[in-house]
């Protein structure tokens, strides 16, 4: 029994440092302790093996399998005569990391753009102003100019979110006279 505790214990070192991380990219640190959990786990989990597993509420167990299942780190899997749902880990890490980052920078790339978008056509029509205060011109103009170095960052990252899921892992950052 001792040599099982032992191994708990080593088990639990990576299991906290998954809740760390999950923490980090600002989920839940719940969710990182669930993953670690099945992380060590051969066989797929029902919610109740789960919720055994980590002390956790069914209600908190369910919110958290299905935002790790969305994520694609966790994926329901069938067993023929279990009626119940079974979950297990994403076994390729390389492929939960493509995936997970992929949704978020995607996300973060159509967001920013289409804010990009925005404040760029508000400006202009701004400009068009031909009675427009000088200061207020000057800032506009240096605005658009931010707006420029956003969206050129913003397509370096589309850029690099394409890659990744391609399984290509190197893109270089834009030089700095480079136009987006």
């Amino acid at each position: 029994m001792e040599d099982y505790q032992r191994l708990e214990q080593a088990r639990r070192h990576f299991t906290q440092s998954q809740a760390e991380t999950m923490e980090m990219y600002g989920l839940n640190r719940s969710m990182g302790m669930l993953y670690g959990a099945m992380v060590f786990r051969d066989e797929p989990m029902t919610l109740d093996e789960m919720c055994k597993e980590t002390g956790m509420s069914k209600t908190s167990m369910s919110t958290g399998v299905r935002e790790l299942a969305r994520l694609k780190l966790v994926r329901k899997k069938f067993v023929a005569g279990v009626r119940k749902d079974l979950y297990e880990v994403e076994r390729d890490q390389f492929r939960s990391f493509v995936e997970f980052f992929t949704q978020i920078w995607g996300r973060a790339v159509e967001l920013n753009m289409k804010g990009i978008s925005e404040s760029e056509r508000q400006i202009c029509v701004l400009l068009e102003d031909a009675h427009l205060d000088a200061d207020v011109r000057d800032k506009a103009h240096r605005d658009l100019h931010h707006l420029a170095e956003a969206k050129r960052y913003y397509t370096w990252l589309q850029q690099l979110t394409t890659v990744f899921e391609r399984g290509e892992t190197i893109v270089p950052f834009p030089n700095q006279d480079e136009e987006g």
